[in-house]
Order: structure tokens, then C-alpha cells, then sequence
């Protein structure tokens, strides 16, 4: 019996896009590998299947013009509305850089829209970016105007006359030191770029305020941030706020003056033009005893000035208002109310007191950022991992748009025909829907439905039946799904709930996107890998460890992290395993890849393994094998992809053996 293994991962694409050729679905022979010929792809092109969603990061719109709105997407480009919200359309999509951090439309003319690259909302699955764009012509073409190595870009703030005067704060990649990161500033339309603020190279720009009274007169938010594959450090003696009261040529770092005394993390801004005095800063200070002994009480979360920042109050204390920071911790302010301010976390909270006291909103959850029009305060556009609000009545109700920018974790195919596409979607369900339709005319969205899990991870479906869907979530959790009746089971290795707790203190380490693995040799048997590889042979009802543990179980990627704040779960998790498969060709042959750099091969159903990582040349230690794919054609050969960008290696890196790991090219 042969199951067909179908796959696409690792990387979160926006919606599964699919060329329009489909493929046989019979299990093909062995046969001696080719080449295509040259040109034999160029007939095919893409189609967007779906399904709809999710993750904005930035949004904007023309001051007094309810018509034109603009989105950027976390991994799905740039979109345009020029009716209210009711349509939209792609801009952006002839460039090779699709992650959006900030936009900008320049007060004086608003055909120049300025685009900054690259999420500065941190976790763990998140796109860096390529630079910084500008439009001329209300976003009809775009051109690279520079600092491409500036990895994200949180904000970009356009002079309020001069549409070639720009500043940008940038976070700059944060897998690592680097110069490239600080406030930059543009007088030329971005043809030239000067770095006006840099405290060390291990600090970027999370936010940036601009005086509506004074645009030489700025602050600057700056954090201090490290990313690994294992953890995330926020918080250093570079964060803090800057001001500028020379359109950036000079900078003083602001202390005192009623701000926290100890080590802060990163900074949100925000102001209004109702009154140029009030500014809010966010700042994330220390909850976490191991980074401080925390001899004194919590700092707070909001911090007011009413005197342009001359003086400070700390006005509020509730986590609820930035709860995880580094992936929030932004605030906006009604442009024409000073004491109304809206707070974008896991939830949208609003306050009408100057941040004294606050209620919860209802614009999205998981919330990013937020435009309100300067000059119909009322219209307001939020940004979330669920998409966009749009709001043309100061909030109490909500048009909500669906855009075709889903992040799926990794895609998979059964065999029916037409074909059905699989994938978990980021703060989304599981989903499945065809790859096309007997009906004629496009796919539509009610066609996609959930198949068990959640957000994260794997939807795999058995492809004998194509009747059983193994479906990940988080925290290790594993649904069989059945299609016939709709109806999920939670089969789960472990039960325990790991959320909050370090990776050296669970028994099984299941990371945020756990590897899944239906046997092409047999439906019933299914794997699946924490540190350890699992194996079930009765639909989950019983698993067996078939493997030692096949990590570095290095103590020093097992521990808490977060810095100030801790923000410790399965996305975290390192010394587990990443991708895990059976070759098509012999059953037993299972190969197996941690996120720290580990590779193993089992010819014999687990009862024996070999660690073939140092014969991998030139193997980045504490790297990550996300993909391993067995030849379906010739015994023994297989490629692995490696991916090493959470420790600062940025290549593409990818192995072939034919020898089952004795040599590698």
C-alpha cells in the first residue's frame, strides 16, 4: 500500500498560491532522475486557491479622503482601496520583498507613499525586510530607495511640507549585531540616507514621534533586542527615549524626568494634533526577576507628558495595555481629543481619560497599529492578525475586510480530483479547501473549511482514504480529524499544557510548528516528534517513543527567555525536532531534523539511529533542518534544506545525498 506524501513548507506564504497544472496522481515508479526541459515550466502560472486572512502590520490613509485606504501586509505585500474599504488591490507584488512594517503618506502630496519593510512586531515566525520604497504615483510603481540591510523598519514619518523629507526608525534584523539600525533620516527623497541616531549595534528604533507644532522637534523610542532560534532577550542599556530638536542632526537621550529608573525595553510613541503637548510612550520595564532582584515595584506600562516631554507621569500600570511587547506596544491618539487613546495588544483597549483608566474596544484582536484621519477623526483603520477594521463612526462598529494574505505554515495535498489543499493558518484554523472547481469560475471562500488542530503547524491528510486529517496546534496538541462526519479528536502525545514553562522542565519538548508524518506504507501508522520521535499504529490511541532524544540537549537552549519580559512557548522551543518523514520508497526508512543543527537517519523503524550532521559540510551548528524530502524515485537519495537565519545566517543552504548520508554535495 502507498500513500502519496505531497508537501510545500516550511515558510508561512501569503494564502497557497498553486500553478495551474495538476500533477498525476497515480505513486510513480522508481525511475533515473532528469532534467527538465528548458522552458518547460514558462505555460505555468500562478492562481490564488485561498483561503482568506490575516496578518496586517500596517495601515494608512489620505487625511479627508474616506475613499483611500493602504495595508501592509506581514508577508503579503502592499494593498490599495480607493472606495472605502470595499475593494482592494495588490500594489506591490512585482517585488521580492512582501513584508511590510510601516506606511507612510506624505501630508503635502498623497500620490508619495513611502513603504518600510520587514515585521518589527516580534515572535518567532517573522519576516525580515529588504529596505525602504517610495511611490510617486499613488502607488502604481514603487523603487528602492535604500537602507536594505536595515532588516525592519517600525515607522517612517513624512515632513509635513516636504514630501522628500523623511525619518525612519529602524530595528534592524535583530538575529545578531549590526550598524544598520537606528533612526535614519532623508532629505532628498531617499536618495541619500544619514544615520542621525545609533546608540550600539545591538539596538534598533521601535517607535518615533514627531511634534504636529514642530517637525524638528522628534523622540525617538529605542530597544535593545536579541533573537535566537531558542529565546528572545529585549531590553539593554541602549533603550530608552531620545529627543531631537533639530529635525535630527542632534540627539540627547531623555532620563529623569519621571521616567523609569531601571533597565527598559522597547518603546511605543504616540501623539495628536489636538493638542502638540500630550504625548504617550509605552515602555516596556521589568517584570522578570531573573534579568533584575526587582527591589522596587513595577515600573508601569504608560508613561504621559503634557508639556511636549519636558516632564513625565506614569498613568498606568495594566499589562493588559501592552501584554507581550515585543509583539505589541503601540498606541494611538484621537486627532481631535487628546484624552482618548487607543492601545493595540492582545486586545484593543480604549481610553477617554488621558490613559487613567481604560475599557476594552472591539476592533480586532492581536492588534498592531492604527491610523485615525486628522481630519475625520471619526474614521479610523486598525490593523490585526485577523486582518483590518474599518471604522467610520469613532469605533462602535466595525467593516471588516478579507484580504488574500493568509500565512499558512506549510501546505499539503491529498489525491482526490480535483485535488484539496491543506495547511494550519497563523491565528487562524486548520483549513483545506480545493485547488479548483468543477463548478467553473473561481473557488469560493465558503469552500474552505476547518479540519481539527489550530493556528500552528501541520494539517496532514491520510491519502488512501482521504477520509483522516492529522491537524497540529500549539503546546504539542494533535487532532485526528475525521471528513466524513466533521468530527476532531484530540490525540495528543502528552497531555500536559507547556504554555509559560522553560524547555528544560517538560518531559516532551513539542515545538510551535511539531512535525507530522503519515507512513506512505501504511495510513494507520503516523509519526510524529517532540525531542523524541512518537509513533502511533491505532489512529493515536496509544504512542510509543521509537527513538532517543535527538537533539544537541544543550542546557543553554533549554532555558526561559524574553528579557524583561518573558514571553516563553512552543514557538521557542529548541532541541526538538522540525521535520521528521518516511522515505516512499522503504518503509522504515525514517529521517529526522532538529532546530539545532541535528540530523538523523533510521533504516530500521527507529530501533537504531545515525547522526549524519557532521558529514553535512559546512553545517551551521544551532541551525535548523526544516525540510528533509526522500527521493520517490531512487533508493537512498534525499535533500534537506537548512535554515539559519535565527543565528544571523542568512544563505540559503540546501544538501543532497544518494548514498543515505554517507556524502553530501
Amino acid at each position: 500500500m502507498h500513500l502519496r506524501r505531497l508537501s510545500v513548507s516550511t515558510l508561512a506564504i501569503a494564502g497557497v498560491v498553486l500553478v495551474s497544472a495538476m500533477p498525476g496522481m497515480a505513486q510513480p515508479a522508481p525511475m533515473p532522475s532528469s532534467s527538465l526541459a528548458a522552458g518547460a515550466t514558462d505555460a505555468l502560472r500562478y492562481r490564488h486557491v485561498g483561503p482568506v486572512g490575516n496578518r496586517v502590520s500596517a495601515v494608512a490613509g489620505v487625511p479627508g479622503d474616506a475613499n483611500v485606504y493602504w495595508v501592509g501586509a506581514a508577508s503579503g505585500g502592499i494593498w490599495k482601496s480607493v472606495d472605502g474599504g470595499h475593494s482592494w488591490r495588490s500594489v506591490f507584488d512585482d517585488h521580492g520583498v512582501q513584508s511590510i512594517g510601516a506606511l507612510a503618506v506624505a501630508p503635502s502630496d498623497p500620490d508619495v507613499v513611502w513603504a518600510g519593510t520587514g515585521e518589527p512586531f516580534i515572535r518567532s515566525n517573522v519576516s525580515h525586510g529588504a529596505g525602504v520604497f517610495r511611490s510617486d504615483d499613488g502607488g502604481e510603481s514603487w523603487r528602492l530607495v535604500g537602507l536594505e540591510r536595515t532588516g525592519r523598519v517600525a515607522r517612517v514619518i513624512v515632513h509635513p511640507e516636504d514630501p522628500n523629507t523623511a525619518w525612519v526608525a529602524a530595528l534592524g534584523h535583530l538575529y545578531g549585531p549590526q550598524e544598520e539600525r537606528g533612526v535614519f533620516r532623508t532629505r532628498d527623497g531617499g536618495a541619500t540616507w544619514d544615520r542621525v541616531l545609533f546608540t550600539d549595534d545591538r539596538t534598533g528604533a521601535s517607535d518615533l514621534w514627531m511634534d504636529p507644532s514642530d517637525p524638528d522637534h522628534l523622540i525617538a523610542g529605542m530597544w535593545t533586542m536579541h533573537i535566537r532560534t531558542w529565546g528572545r532577550w529585549s531590553g539593554g542599556p541602549g533603550s530608552g527615549l531620545f529627543e531631537t530638536r533639530d529635525g535630527g542632526t542632534t540627539w540627547a537621550r531623555i532620563e529623569g524626568r519621571g521616567l523609569p529608573e531601571g533597565t527598559v525595553g522597547k518603546v511605543g510613541l504616540a501623539g495628536t494634533p489636538a493638542d502638540p503637548n500630550r504625548i504617550y510612550a509605552l515602555i516596556e520595564t521589568d517584570v522578570n526577576v531573573a534579568v533584575d532582584d526587582l527591589d522596587y515595584e513595577h515600573e508601569g506600562v504608560v508613561w504621559r507628558s503634557d508639556d511636549g516631554g519636558a516632564t513625565w507621569d506614569m498613568v498606568n500600570a495594566d499589562h493588559t495595555l501592552v501584554q507581550r511587547p515585543h509583539y505589541y506596544n503601540r498606541a494611538a491618539v484621537a486627532t481631535d481629543d487628546p484624552d482618548e487613546v487607543h492601545f493595540l495588544a492582545t486586545r484593543h483597549s480604549v481610553s477617554v481619560d488621558g490613559a487613567l483608566s481604560t475599557r476594552r474596544g472591539n476592533a480586532g484582536g492581536d492588534n498592531h497599529d492604527m491610523w485615525i484621519d486628522p481630519l475625520l477623526p471619526d474614521r479610523m483603520i486598525v490593523g490585526h492578525d485577523q486582518g483590518i477594521s474599518i471604522s467610520t463612526n469613532r469605533g462602535r462598529s466595525w467593516h471588516r475586510p478579507l484580504l488574500p494574505i493568509a500565512q499558512m505554515y506549510h501546505v499539503t495535498v491529498d489525491t482526490r480530483v480535483p485535488y484539496y489543499v491543506y495547511g494550519n493558518r497563523q491565528d487562524g484554523p486548520s483549513t483545506h479547501g480545493p485547488s479548483n472547481t468543477l463548478a467553473g469560475g473561481s473557488i469560493p471562500i465558503g469552500a474552505w473549511r476547518s479540519v481539527g488542530g489550530c493556528e500552528s503547524g501541520w494539517s496532514v491528510p491520510d491519502t488512501v482514504s482521504n477520509d483522516v486529517v492529522w491537524s497540529g496546534c500549539y503546546e504539542g496538541i494533535l487532532d485526528r480529524h475525521t471528513m466524513s462526519n466533521a468530527h476532531s479528536r484530540t490525540v495528543s502525545v502528552w497531555p500536559d499544557n507547556p504554555e509559560g514553562w522553560p524547555a528544560d522542565e517538560l518531559r516532551y519538548r513539542f515545538q510551535w510548528t511539531f512535525p507530522i508524518a503519515v507512513s506512505p506504507h501504511d495510513p494507520e501508522t503516523v509519526y510524529t516528534g517532540s525531542q523524541y520521535v512518537h509513533r502511533t499504529r491505532d489512529g493515536g490511541a496509544n504512542w510509543e517513543v521509537i527513538s532517543p532524544d535527538l537533539s544537541t540537549g544543550l542546557d543553554s537552549i533549554l532555558q526561559k527567555t524574553g528579557g524583561l519580559t518573558p514571553d516563553d512557548a512552543s514557538p521557542t522551543y529548541a532541541g526538538v525536532l522540525f521535520a521528521l518523514v518516511e522515505s516512499p520508497l522503504a518503509p522504515g526508512e525514517l529521517w529526522a531534523g532538529t532546530n539545532d543543527g541535528l540530523l538523523h537517519l533510521s533504516r530500521d523503524g527507529g530501533r537504531s539511529w545515525t547522526d549524519l550532521s557532521a558529514r553535512l559540510p559546512g553545517l551551521p551548528a544551532l541551525s535548523t533542518i526544516s525540510s528533509i524530502e526522500p527521493s520517490r524515485h531512487v533508493a537512498g537519495t534525499a535533500y534537506v534544506a537548512v535554515d539559519g537565519h535565527q543565528i544571523g545566517d542568512f544563505r540559503p543552504l540546501l544538501w543532497k545525498t544518494t548514498d543515505w548520508g554517507e556524502s553530501w554535495t
